[in-house]
């Protein structure tokens, strides 16, 4: 298995396939696209998960997330989860955040994202907003202690 930043030329072929598999392909690409990074997930050289994310400042949005329906539920796109944010610590980014529908609320929770108040349909799904904050931890002393 090997996780590495992709070209978007590489995620659109996934992304198809994982997310919008019986609708337009046009509905694949994102206007920002070009703009953004793309990570992906191989397994036998083979490219089986994808996730994109779009930086504003120290905030990121990840979108377009998902696994290769052959491929599901053997862990990949967690570890994939886990590589994003660590690597966006890693560029001191303060949230990271995404849409998720509701079915999907428990898995980013897993991962200390919580939920906010911000909702929004698309294509008949509800979503919600879920964000993860980095924590700063100051340690005070008391003068007198």
């Amino acid at each position: 298995m090997l996780i590495r930043e992709i070209c978007l030329e590489d995620a659109l072929p996934v992304r198809q396939r994982t997310i919008w598999e019986d609708n337009d392909s046009d509905l694949v690409m994102l206007p920002d696209d070009h703009k953004a990074m793309h990570f992906g997930l191989f397994v036998n050289r083979e490219l089986v998960s994808v996730v994109s994310t779009f930086e504003t400042g120290k905030i990121v949005q990840f979108r377009k997330f998902g696994t290769l329906p052959e491929c599901r539920r053997r862990g990949y796109g967690s570890k994939l989860l886990v590589f994003m944010i660590a690597f966006m610590e890693k560029r001191n980014i303060s949230k990271i955040w995404c849409y998720a529908s509701s079915d999907r609320i428990d898995f980013y929770s897993n991962f200390g994202f919580v939920l906010t108040s911000i909702k929004s349909k698309r294509e008949g799904i509800e979503y919600v907003v879920m964000e993860r904050r980095k924590v700063s931890m100051r340690i005070t002393l008391a003068e007198n202690a």
